[in-house]
C-alpha cells in the first residue's frame, strides 16, 4: 500500500500466525540431538547504535543485495522513489564524473549485500506503464503504514556519493518525484553522505524525497538549499525507520510544485555509490517533534491539494537514538528509548491507521478506506517497498556491525492477521457449495460445509477457483491449476457423511462416451429419456429403470431425492464388473510384523508392542453398525530369518513356523495364519504373553527388511484378499536378503549435484516390490525405531507406493517416546481405510489432469493406484490446458475412488467440483488459495529434488512465483512507481509461505538435519493436506501466559518471530510434527510452579515427554490445550520443554520461520525485499 495514500484499515495484519515454519530440525521423531549450537545473535532490540561503517568499494551496488534478517529496508510508497533495488530510468551518468548515489537504502555501506540468491542481471530502467491498469477491488495497497520509511518519503539517512555537479543534473535527479507530504522549510541536512563537501546551486522545481535519504523537498519559494553539504553531520530533521513518513500522491499538478516527468525513480544503475565518503551512522528513532509520524494527518484528505505542513525544525541529532514506536499522529515521545518489544508500529500492517501496543494484535477491523491516486477507487493492492535497503548476509558482517531492519515486520502481510480476519468474516456462516467457483474459507477457519452440488473444501480444494480461458493467459500468469484431493477426508460430526447410493445390478449411470458418473451437472433433455454430459457433451440414453420426468425448470421431479443429482459428494455400490477377477472382494487382513533383534528387545519396543495389541486388536475398523469388525489378523516376527504363527481357535497354544530361507521366501502355513480376533482371542494374547520371553537374551543384531514384506504379500495373495502390514523395524537391513542395503549417508554430497542420489532409493528392488503390493492390495505402514542412519529414502518405497503411512521414533526411548508411538499406532490401526483403490480425475473439455502427486503408484497416465487410501492422504492434481474453456459453461472436476471398504464392500466415492473461467487475469489473481497454492508448490518441489540439484529446485520456485506476482503487477494492479511492491490481496502471503519453503529442511538443511529427517520429511509432506502443510511450514505460536483460564478458546497466536517471545512469558509453538513449549528466563515463579511443580527456572527439566497433571487452573488450562492441538493433528505431537538460553533453544529457533535461520534461510523481511527485487527484473 502506498503510504501516500490513507490509512488503509484492509486486514489488520501485524499478526502472528499459526503455522508453517521452514523446518529444521535435528530428529524430528526423536529425541533433540546433543551440542546443537548455542545462537550467535540474541533478540532484536531495534538498531545498533551508530558505528560509522566503512565505505563500499567503488562501483559496488548495496542495492542489488539480497538483504539479511535486519537489515534496514525501507517500504515505499507509491510515489515513484529512490527505491534501491529499483533499477530507475535510463539516465546519462553524471557529467561530473562523480560516482552516482547508491542506491536508496540507508544501508551502512560496509555491509556486503550480496545475495545467497544471485543478483540476476542488472537493467537500466523500467518502462512506465502507458495504460492504466486494471485495480481489482479485491486487492489493497500494500505498503505497510509502519512501514519504515517509505521510500519515497523522507526518511532515515540516505547515504548517497557525491551529488551531480550541475544544476541541470539535480533537478533532473530531484524533478518528477511525488513529494512527501513532509516539506521542510529549513534547509536540507547535511549528512546525506555525500563525498567530498561540494556546493550545490539552488534549484528549483520539487524534490522528492527520494529513497530513504532525506531530501527534504522544496518548492522555488522556499529558498536554495544550503550551498555546502558538510560530510557526517546528522540530518536536521531526519525520519527515523521507525516511523514512515506518510506521502500522500499528489495530483499531477499542484500549485508550487514543478509537475513530475514521466521518468520516475532514480536507480542504483544510474548512481553507483561514492567511493571514500563515510556514511553516516543510520539511525533508529521516533520522528522528531512536529513530523507527522506514520500516516497522513487526520485531517488531511487522500490527495493533498495544498502543499503539504512544514515540518518544524527540531535541532540536530547528535547520533542515532532508538525510540519506541510512536502510538500518536504527532509529536513523539523523547527519543532515548529503546524500541519496546510487544508495540505495533501501526495498526498491524494495515497502513496507516496508528495503534498503541498490542500485545496479542487484537483489535478491531475498521473497514477498507479509499485511496489510490483518485478518490473513491476500489482498494488498490498492498504495496511494499522492501527493497529499498538490501543488507548483506550475516555472516558476512563483522560482529558489532550486524544491519537491524528499517522495515517495519507489523507492516508487512502478517499470517496471524490474515487468519484472525478469515474467522471473524467466514467462520460464522456455514459455506453453502451451491454456487460455482466460490473460494471457500481459509483451513485455519472452523466453519461447517453444507453440500448443494459442488464437493466440501474438506475433500477438494484448487489453487485457484476461476481460472484463465487460454493457456496462453495461463502461461503468463504462471499460476498453477491444481487440486488438492483428499478422497476420504473425515467430516467434522455436523456434517452428513456421503450417502451411499444403490443402483443394484445395473451399477451406477454413466455418459457413454467418457465414462463420467452421474452428477448435478448433467443436463437431461428429450423430457428425461436422454442426458447430455457436462464433461464431454456426448448424448446418452436414460436407463428405463432411471427415467423421472422433468419440471417447468427442466429439473428431474426426484432432484432432491437422489443424493447424485443433487449433491456434490456421494457414494455407490460397485457392482461385481467393478471388481478383480469379476468376484466380490473378501474382507482385509491386518499382519503385524515385529522385530525382534536385539536393538528393538533391549529397548522394550517388543514388549510395548505385544502388550498394546492384546487390546488393540479390538478396535480394528469396522463398517458403521457392524458389532464386529470383519478384518482378519495375522503376526510375524523377524531377525535375520522370519517366524510366522499359527494362532487357530482350536490350538491351546500358539505354534511358531521359521522361514530361514528369506532369498524365497514363502508362507509356511495358510489356516490358522489370519485369523478372526474373536474367535482366537485367547491364542492370540498367549503369543502375545510369549514373543518377549522367546526372545530376552537375543544376540542377533542383524535385521532383513524386503523378504518382511514379501512375506506378508505372499500371505495376503494365498489368502485372496487385500490388506495392510504393520512394520516395526529397527535398523538397516544389512543381512545377507533380497533387498540387502549398505550405509551410503553422506552429508558431503549437500550442495552438490549429488544431493538427489540422498533422496533415491539404492536400488530398485523396492520399487518392483512395490508394484506387486499394489497389484495385491497389500498396503504397508512402517514404525521406524532408528539409533543411526536406516535409509529411510530406500526403506520407504514400498510404503509410499503402496498409500501407506511411516512414522520415525529416532533414539527411542521407552519413558520419553512411548506415549506418542502408543497414541499413533491407535490412531493408524484405527482409521477409516480403503482397499485395492484406484481413483481418476474427469475434467470438461478445455483442461486435463497431467500430473500427480502423492503416495500411490501409476501404472497409465490416469489411473492412480493405491493398495491402502487413508482418511488423510491426499492425492495433488495439476490440470493443464488442451483447448479454450468458455466463461459461461466453466470448468468441471469429477474425482472417482474405486476401492474395497473395511467390510469387504467394493465402493465408489464420487467429488464434483464446478469451477468459473475468467478472460480478465484480474479475476484468476482475485479467487486464488495462498495454502492450497504453497501445498502444490512444496510437493512440486519435494518431487524436484529426486532429479536436480536443490540449488535449481530453490531457483525455479522463487523464479515461479516471481512471474506469478510480476503478472499481477503488471496486468492487474493500478500503474505506480516501481519502487512498490504490490501483492494480489489473496496472495499476500505468498512471500512468507513460499519463504518457509525454500527455508525447510529438504530445501536448505542445518548441519544437525540428518539424511533420513530429510527423506522422511519429503515423503511426509508428499500426501499432506492443506491444513497439515499450513501449519508445518509456518507453525502456530500461543502464549500461554494469555490464556483465559476460564474459557475454552485457545489464546491469539503471535507471529513467528524471536521479536515476539518476552522473557516473562510461556509460549507453546506447534508443527503437526512436534509442540515445543518455551519458558522464559523471567517467568513469574507462581507460573512455574503451576506448570510444572518445580519451584524455579533452573529445577525445570528438558526430559519431561509430557506435562505434570497438577489440580490448579493454569496447568488445567495449558494441558487441555495441548490435547486439544493432539486431537486436530493425523500424528501425535512429540512434546519438547526448551528453557530460553538452553541448547534447546536452536531447535526451537529453527522453527520461528520469520527470522533469519541459521542454515541460511532469509528472514521474512529479507526475503521480501529480495522477491521485489526479482519482480522488478523481470517488469524491466
Amino acid at each position: 500500500m502506498s503510504v501516500n495514500q490513507q490509512a488503509h484499515t484492509g486486514p489488520p495484519y501485524g499478526q502472528p500466525q499459526p503455522g508453517y515454519q521452514g523446518y529444521q530440525q535435528p530428529a524430528y521423531g526423536g529425541q533433540p540431538l546433543p551440542g546443537v549450537p548455542q545462537s550467535q545473535y540474541g533478540a532484536y532490540n531495534g538498531p545498533m547504535p551508530g558505528y560509522q561503517q566503512p565505505v563500499p568499494p567503488q562501483g559496488y551496488f548495496p542495492s542489488l543485495g539480497f538483504p539479511s534478517k535486519g537489515s534496514p529496508v525501507s517500504l515505499n510508497s507509491d510515489t515513484s522513489s529512490l527505491a534501491p533495488n529499483f533499477i530507475g530510468s535510463l539516465r546519462a551518468p553524471p557529467t561530473s564524473g562523480a560516482p552516482p548515489p547508491a542506491s536508496g537504502a540507508s544501508l551502512p555501506s560496509g555491509h556486503l549485500a550480496y545475495s545467497q540468491f544471485g543478483h540476476g542481471d542488472v537493467q537500466n530502467g523500467i518502462p512506465t506503464s502507458a495504460a492504466p491498469m486494471q485495480r481489482p477491488p479485491a486487492s489493497q495497497p500494500f505498503l505497510p503504514g509502519s512501514a519504515p520509511t517509505p521510500v519515497s518519503q523522507t526518511s532515515t539517512f540516505q547515504q548517497y556519493g557525491p551529488p551531480p555537479a550541475s544544476v541541470q543534473q539535480l533537478s533532473n535527479h530531484m524533478a518528477g518525484m511525488t513529494i512527501g507530504s513532509t516539506t521542510a522549510s529549513a534547509p536540507p541536512p547535511a549528512g546525506l553522505g555525500y563525498g567530498p563537501p561540494t556546493s550545490v546551486p539552488p534549484v528549483s522545481g520539487s524534490f522528492s524525497t527520494t529513497g530513504s535519504g532525506l531530501y527534504t523537498p522544496y518548492t522555488a519559494s522556499q529558498g536554495p538549499p544550503p550551498t555546502s553539504v558538510s560530510q557526517g553531520l546528522p540530518l536536521a530533521q531526519p525520519p527515523f525507520p521507525g516511523q514512515p513518513i506518510s506521502t500522500q500522491r499528489l495530483p499531477t499538478q499542484v500549485p508550487g510544485f514543478a509537475p513530475p516527468p514521466s521518468s520516475t525513480g532514480i536507480g542504483p544503475s544510474s548512481y553507483p555509490p561514492t567511493t571514500g565518503a563515510p556514511r553516516p551512522p543510520t539511525m533508529s528513532g521516533p520522528p522528531l517533534p512536529g513530523q507527522t509520524a506514520a500516516g497522513p494527518p487526520a485531517s488531511q484528505p487522500n490527495h493533498v491539494s495544498s502543499p503539504p505542513p512544514p515540518a518544524t525544525m527540531a535541532g540536530p541529532h547528535p547520533g542515532p537514538h532508538p525510540g519506541p514506536p510512536m502510538s500518536g499522529l504527532h509529536g513523539p515521545p523523547p527519543p532515548t528509548h529503546p524500541p519496546q518489544p510487544g508495540y505495533q508500529m501501526q495498526q498491524n500492517g494495515s497502513f496507516g491507521q496508528v495503534r498503541g501496543p498490542q500485545p496479542n494484535y487484537g483489535g478491531a477491523y475498521p473497514g477498507t478506506p479509499n485511496y489510490g491516486s483518485q478518490p473513491g477507487p476500489p482498494p488498490p493492492p498492498k504495496r511494499l517497498d522492501p527493497d529499498s535497503i538490501p543488507s548483506p548476509q550475516l555472516n558476512e558482517l563483522p560482529p558489532q556491525q550486524k544491519p537491524r531492519h528499517r522495515i517495519d515486520p507489523d507492516a508487512i502481510p502478517s499470517p496471524i492477521q490474515v487468519i484472525e480476519d478469515d474467522r471473524s468474516n467466514r467462520g460464522s456462516e456455514p459455506f453453502v457449495t451451491g454456487v460455482r467457483g466460490q473460494v471457500p474459507p481459509l483451513v485455519t477457519t472452523n466453519f461447517v460445509v453444507k453440500d448443494q452440488g459442488n464437493a466440501s473444501p474438506r475433500y477438494i480444494r484448487c489453487t485457484s477457483y476461476n481460472i484463465p480461458c487460454t493457456s496462453d493467459m495461463a502461461k503468463q500468469s504462471q499460476v498453477p491449476l491444481a487440486a488438492v484431493i483428499k478422497p476420504l477426508a473425515t467430516l467434522p460430526p455436523e456434517e452428513t457423511l456421503p450417502y451411499l447410493v444403490d443402483h443394484g445390478e445395473s451399477g451406477p449411470v454413466r455418459c457413454n462416451r467418457c465414462k463420467a458418473y452421474m452428477c448435478p451437472f448433467m443436463q437431461f433433455i428429450e423430457g428425461g429419456r436422454r442426458f447430455q454430459c457436462c464433461f464431454c457433451s456426448c448424448v446418452t440414453e436414460v436407463p428405463p429403470h432411471y427415467f423421472q420426468h422433468l419440471d417447468h425448470t427442466g429439473k428431474r421431479v426426484d432432484f432432491y431425492d437422489r443424493p447424485e443429482l443433487s449433491l456434490g459428494s456421494y457414494e455407490f455400490l460397485a457392482t461385481v464388473d467393478y471388481c478383480k477377477n469379476n468376484k466380490f472382494p473378501s474382507p482385509p487382513a491386518f499382519i503385524f510384523m515385529i522385530d525382534v533383534s536385539y536393538n528393538a528387545v533391549k529397548s522394550g519396543l517388543v514388549r510395548l508392542i505385544c502388550e498394546e495389541l492384546k487390546s488393540l486388536i479390538d478396535f480394528l475398523p469396522r463398517e458403521g453398525n457392524m458389532e464386529e469388525s470383519a478384518i482378519r489378523v495375522g503376526f510375524v516376527t523377524y531377525n535375520k530369518v522370519l517366524h510366522f504363527y499359527n494362532v487357530k481357535s482350536s490350538l491351546a497354544q500358539p505354534q511358531m513356523m521359521v522361514v530361514s530361507d528369506v532369498a524365497d521366501m514363502f508362507v509356511p502355513l495358510l489356516d490358522g495364519f489370519l485369523v478372526n480376533v474373536n474367535e482366537s482371542r485367547t491364542v492370540i494374547a498367549s503369543l502375545l504373553d510369549q514373543i518377549p520371553e522367546m526372545f530376552a537374551d537375543t544376540r542377533e543384531t542383524e535385521t532383513v527388511f524386503a523378504p518382511v514384506i514379501q512375506a506378508g504379500l505372499e500371505a495376503l495373495k494365498a489368502a485372496e484378499c487385500a490388506g495392510k502390514l504393520f512394520i516395526f523395524h529397527t535398523s538397516l537391513p544389512i543381512a545377507e536378503a533380497p533387498g540387502k542395503l549398505k550405509n551410503r549417508d553422506d552429508k558431503k554430497l549437500i550442495n552438490t549435484d549429488k544431493e538427489k542420489t540422498l533422496f533415491q532409493p539404492q536400488t530398485s528392488f523396492y520399487n518392483n516390490l512395490a508394484k506387486d503390493c499394489v497389484a495385491q492390495g497389500c498396503c504397508v505402514d512402517l514404525f521406524l525405531f532408528p539409533n543411526q542412519y536406516l535409509d529411510v529414502a530406500t526403506l520407504g518405497v514400498v510404503t509410499y507406493q503402496t498409500g501407506g503411512s511411516i512414522y520415525k521414533y529416532a533414539y527411542f526411548q521407552l519413558e520419553t517416546d512411548q506415549d506418542r508411538f502408543l497414541n499413533d499406532l491407535r490412531r493408524d490401526v484405527q482409521k477409516e481405510v480403503g482397499f485395492d483403490a484406484v481413483m481418476r480425475v474427469r475434467t470438461s473439455t478445455g483442461i486435463r489432469a497431467t500430473d500427480f502427486f502423492g503416495a500411490f503408484y501409476m501404472s497409465n497416465t490416469t489411473d492412480v493406484e493405491m493398495a491402502g487410501l487413508d482418511c488423510d492422504k491426499t492425492i495433488t492434481v495439476e490440470f493443464k490446458h488442451d483447448d479454450k474453456l468458455s466463461e459461461d459453461s466453466g470448468a468441471l472436476l469429477q474425482c472417482a475412488l474405486l476401492y474395497t471398504s473395511c467390510a469387504g464392500q467394493r465402493r465408489l466415492r464420487i467429488h464434483n467440483l464446478s469451477l468459473n473461467c475468467c478472460t480478465q487475469l484480474a479475476d484468476l489473481y482475485r479467487n486464488c488459495e495462498t495454502d492450497t497454492l504453497i501445498n502444490y508448490l512444496a510437493k512440486h518441489a519435494y518431487r524436484g529434488v529426486l532429479g536436480s540439484p536443490v540449488k535449481t529446485v530453490r531457483d525455479a520456485l522463487i523464479n515461479q512465483c516471481a512471474q506469478i506476482l510480476a503478472c499481477y503487477r503488471k496486468n492487474c494492479a493500478s500503474p505506480s512507481s516501481a519502487g512498490q511492491l504490490i501483492l494480489p490481496e489473496c496472495m499476500k502471503l505468498l512471500p512468507v509461505y513460499l519463504n518457509c519453503v525454500l527455508k525447510s529442511d529438504v530445501l536448505q538443511p542445518g548441519p544437525e538435519v540428518t539424511t533420513d529427517d530429510r527423506a522422511y520429511i519429503r515423503q511426509l509432506v508428499t500426501s499432506m493436506d492443506v491444513a497439515e502443510t499450513n501449519v508445518f511450514f509456518y507453525p502456530r505460536l500461543l502464549p500461554l501466559t494469555k490464556a483465559e483460564v476460564d474459557s475454552d478458546s485457545l489464546p491469539a497466536a503471535i507471529r513467528n518471530s524471536e521479536e515476539r517471545l518476552s522473557k516473562s512469558d510461556i509460549y507453546l509453538l506447534e508443527n503437526g510434527l512436534n509442540i515445543f513449549v518455551w519458558v522464559g528466563v523471567n517467568v513469574q515463579q507462581s507460573l512455574i510452579q503451576n506448570l510444572f511443580g518445580v519451584s524455579s527456572f533452573s529445577q525445570i527439566s528438558n526430559a519431561l515427554s509430557t506435562l505434570p497433571v497438577l489440580e490448579n487452573s493454569f496447568s488445567k488450562k495449558v494441558r487441555s490445550i495441548v490435547d486439544m492441538l493432539q486431537v486436530q493433528r493425523s500424528r501425535n505431537m512429540k512434546l519438547i520443554i526448551v528453557k530460553q538460553e538452553d541448547k534447546l533453544e536452536m531447535l526451537f529457533k529453527h522453527f520461528l520461520v520469520e527470522d533469519k535461520s541459521l542454515s541460511g534461510g532469509a528472514s521474512y523481511v529479507d526475503f521480501l525485499c529480495h522477491m521485489h527485487k526479482e519482480i522488478r527484473q523481470l517488469l524491466s
